[in-house]
């Protein structure tokens, strides 16, 4: 059978991996950013679907050169870099994400703002040189000042909310007003003269299309008060340059900021260089966070018009039948009891546990207390997070804190299971022992004295583990720990009687037991996986409901789609601590 070929996609700005990866899914991807107008005409009859940043330009000329091109993506919000009109002509789609990168704007419009009227750029320079210049620093508070917005549009609308929390009065200027509606949401409305006249901020959120260029004359200029400040973080285009450079040098208006200029990278710019002026390098849409949504925004239009099979759930979500769920290790029926009390009190499902695929069957890496309790409910479907490549985590191991009971009570029942034999070591040979005569693991007592634990002549490793675990789990108080020195854990725990050290296993370990149909004792194995998906907060009646897979896994993907176009995701690269498991 004629294999079928798969549309092409060209990359030619950095995007965030998450958009990548969900073309690479259904596509042919090639990232080439960088090139020139020229080798970009050169490349683009091969393709399908081109995606773009602010970087690379799609005129006319390019666009006629795109015998195949069907969508050109913009990961962000201008399009004043794409002749739409042109791609419009020739059948071309242009897609963009306008909401995606809202939050990031308006948050840099406000660290400019702040950097402004506080001197931070000053300060610090000035202090890493060796000056103490605090009376020559004075700055100017943002509460009661007025704000100008010119335009108001997404962005806009982001920067307006965040003033009136700081207890600045708004006021807007539009092409096409909407005085009504801007008053419910507490901004004025005004024409631009009165704004620049009588605004101590003006911050600018316009497009930069051709009838926006130099938008800000020398003329409103000339209206700002003196110690009024401009903040440009929309395009470079609609500010008359030359003009805010001589009333800067006249000391006509207090300052400005910009992160984006009419010639990119703006290297040799007067206003870079004055001292009145704060700059940054067009980041303002620049966060982790941003860009991930646009990419998965851009990545899903671009693929409901290459492909006819839905996109897959950007974030490896899936709603999965619970009889192809296996956990790798075993459960405390005590955890599962008191997740199901959690559950019956909840609506929503939070945080879904982690799998691999193995067959045709999933193998639970974290979040198997979960898996038994929607098990023991009855539920048919629970939704997993997929992990599809294994350099996406890290297997460790978890150390276990015995507490709550004498030592030698302790070694007493570990001294009775007979799977088991337990012999005298020392922290510097035991983990050598270990390897040589395959040993489970080995205890250090609260005393510092270490015993090696093997599984006894005949018997299976891992029935042997299971059965020292249980027991000691049975007969105390056992806490997951990172730690295995002892004075470390006394100090945290009093009432510790020894800490259990295991090696460390090897994901082909886990998984091979696990398809055997064999479970790891509980709270061993520790998977550190990043870009884990928590707080999902699913209904749980649609979750649990009759519905079948196929609903439930379009219900699904429309959840997170909606929530990555709205700005409700955040991601975390740091290691986190819960207060609340």
């Amino acid at each position: 059978m004629m294999a079928i070929e798969k549309p092409k996609v060209i990359i030619c700005d950095p995007v965030a991996d998450i958009g990548i990866e969900m073309l690479k899914a259904h596509c042919d991807v090639d990232i080439r950013p960088g090139l020139s107008e020229e080798a970009l005409m050169d490349a683009i009859p091969a393709y399908n679907a081109a995606v773009v940043r602010s970087a690379t330009k799609f005129p006319a000329r390019v666009i006629d050169a795109a015998a195949n091109l069907k969508v050109i993506g913009r990961a962000g919000a201008g399009l004043d870099t794409i002749d739409v009109a042109r791609a419009e002509e020739k059948g071309i789609a242009v897609v963009n994400s306008p909401n995606a990168n809202s939050v990031a704007v308006a948050e840099h419009t406000f660290a400019l703002m702040f950097a402004l009227v506080r001197h931070l750029p000053r300060a610090n320079a000035g202090l890493k040189e060796d000056r103490w210049e605090k009376k020559q620093l004075m700055g100017t508070g943002l509460a009661g000042k007025t704000l100008g917005l010119v335009g108001f549009g997404r962005i806009s609308r982001q920067v307006a909310s965040r003033a009136q929390a700081f207890g600045m009065h708004v006021q807007t200027t539009q092409r096409r007003a909407t005085p009504e509606k801007n008053a419910e949401l507490g901004v004025d409305t005004v024409d631009m003269k009165t704004l620049f006249a009588t605004s101590d901020f003006i911050s600018l959120h316009v497009p930069g299309k051709p009838e926006n260029r130099n938008l800000v004359s020398r003329e409103l200029i000339s209206e700002m008060k003196p110690t009024a400040y401009i903040i440009n973080t929309a395009r470079g285009i609609i500010m008359d340059e030359k003009a805010l450079l001589d009333a800067l040098d006249n000391g006509r208006i207090a300052g400005a900021a910009l992160d984006v200029f009419k010639e990119e990278p703006a290297l040799g710019n007067p206003l870079v260089a004055h001292e009145k002026v704060i700059v940054s390098p067009h980041i303002a849409a620049s966060t982790d966070d941003a860009q991930q949504s646009a990419a998965v925004t851009i990545a899903e239009q671009i693929l409901n018009i290459l492909v006819d099979s839905p996109a897959e759930n950007p974030l490896n979500l899936a709603v999965v039948p619970l009889d192809k769920v296996t956990p790798h290790e075993r459960i405390d029926p005590r955890r599962v009891e008191t997740l199901i009390q959690k559950f019956d009190a909840s609506d929503v499902f939070t945080n879904p546990p982690i799998v691999v695929r193995s067959g045709e069957n999933y193998v639970v890496l974290d979040g198997a207390t979960r898996v038994s309790a929607f098990k023991k409910l009855g539920h048919p479907h629970i939704i997993v997070q997929i992990l599809k490549e294994s350099n996406n985590y890290t297997l460790d191991t978890w150390f276990h804190a015995i507490r709550k009971i004498d030592p030698q009570a302790l070694l007493d029942i570990l001294g009775g299971i007979p799977e088991i034999t337990i012999t005298r070591s020392d922290l510097k040979t035991v983990q050598a022992d270990m390897v040589e005569h395959g040993g489970l693991c080995y205890i250090q007592t609260a005393d510092k004295t270490i015993h090696h634990i093997q599984p006894a002549a005949g018997a299976n490793h891992l029935d042997a583990l299971n059965k020292l675990t249980t027991a000691y789990i049975d007969a105390s108080h056992v806490t997951r720990t990172l730690h295995q020195d002892v004075d470390t854990l006394l100090a945290e725990f009093p009432d510790l009687a020894g800490v259990v050290v295991f090696p460390v296993f090897t994901l082909d370990q886990v998984l091979q037991i696990a398809d055997a149909g064999n479970a790891m004792p509980a709270g061993i194995t520790r998977f550190v996986i990043p870009g884990r998906v928590m707080r999902l907060n699913a209904d749980f009646d649609f979750l649990t409901s009759d519905r079948d897979l196929t609903e439930k896994n379009d219900w699904l993907y429309d959840m997170v789609m909606e929530r990555l176009a709205s700005d409700s995701v955040r991601y975390y690269a740091e290691p986190i601590y819960l207060l609340d498991e």
